[in-house]
């Protein structure tokens, strides 16, 4: 599933590709069909994203909220448009640009109300500004495991997979530690981190953590050769060896997905 930044990145393409433009959409699959015919003609007036949800703004006529889930992607292309190929949910074009959204788990017409209380649902987003206080009051009360609360949306949104594995290694934290043994310093260094990874994985659009000093050149060691790309500490590296102090990296399954740690370097 894609991570926040990955969203983030999406939405700044939206906008740098429609917004103020009157569009033509269409829903060649069909299962958009009605919020297309409602959108054609109209104005994007903005882009917005909050975590893993997209939001294209149609001041005349709502916004399209849009959750890629696990098999949802985004094609851009200039224009003009070929014919769409696949199960195209919704594609939005003018003459000189399009866009296709294909296998999203959500493509619907919202109402600002609807979008204000889904924000209200949503925890804080390291990529929106804010401190995470909110996040932190939520972790501080509760005795689920940290590595947990990282991927519950309703505490802090946008993080995933890779980045709550890789955040958590690089300040040394036992995945396993109940949210509400964190100190205060500890989670403001974590937020801190968080910001400054998922903000770079804006720019790059790949997913980077290893600090210069670990890199394949400063070490000696070969690049990772992964299909998700980018250079990491734990993710996807079960039973190899970690790069620091070279115990074997674990793995095993935490609230639904494969959690990845070094038992020496992140001591409980």
């Amino acid at each position: 599933m894609p991570e926040g930044h990955t969203i983030h990145r999406l939405a700044a393409e939206y906008g740098i590709r429609f917004a103020g433009r009157v569009l033509r959409a269409a829903s060649p699959q069909g299962k958009f069909a009605d919020g297309a015919a409602l959108l054609d003609g109209a104005r994007l007036t903005g882009t917005d994203a909050h975590g893993k949800h997209l939001f294209l703004d149609f001041a005349a006529v709502g916004h399209v909220h849009i959750h890629l889930g696990l098999y949802g992607k985004v094609t851009f292309g200039d224009g003009p448009a070929p014919a769409p190929v696949g199960q195209v949910r919704l594609r939005l074009l003018t003459g000189s640009a399009y866009a296709d959204l294909r296998g999203p788990t959500a493509c619907e017409l919202i109402t600002d109300g609807e979008k204000d209380a889904l924000h209200a649902r949503l925890g804080d987003d390291p990529l929106r500004g804010g401190d995470g206080g909110q996040a932190r009051e939520r972790i501080s009360r509760s005795r689920t495991p940290i590595a947990t609360l990282l991927m519950d949306q309703k505490v802090i949104s946008g993080v995933g997979n890779v980045y709550r594995a890789e955040v958590l290694f690089r300040h040394r934290i036992d995945p396993y530690r109940p949210g509400r043994d964190l100190s205060a310093d500890e989670w403001q260094a974590i937020w801190s981190d968080l910001v400054a990874l998922m903000r770079e994985g804006v720019r790059s659009g790949r997913i980077d953590t290893v600090r210069p000093e670990h890199t394949p050149e400063a070490m000696g060691r070969p690049p990772r050769v992964d299909d998700h790309g980018g250079e990491v500490y734990v993710y996807r590296r079960a039973a190899m060896p970690c790069h620091l102090c070279g115990s074997e990296i674990r793995t095993a399954e935490l609230a639904a997905r494969n959690l990845f740690w070094c038992p020496g370097c992140q001591k409980p």
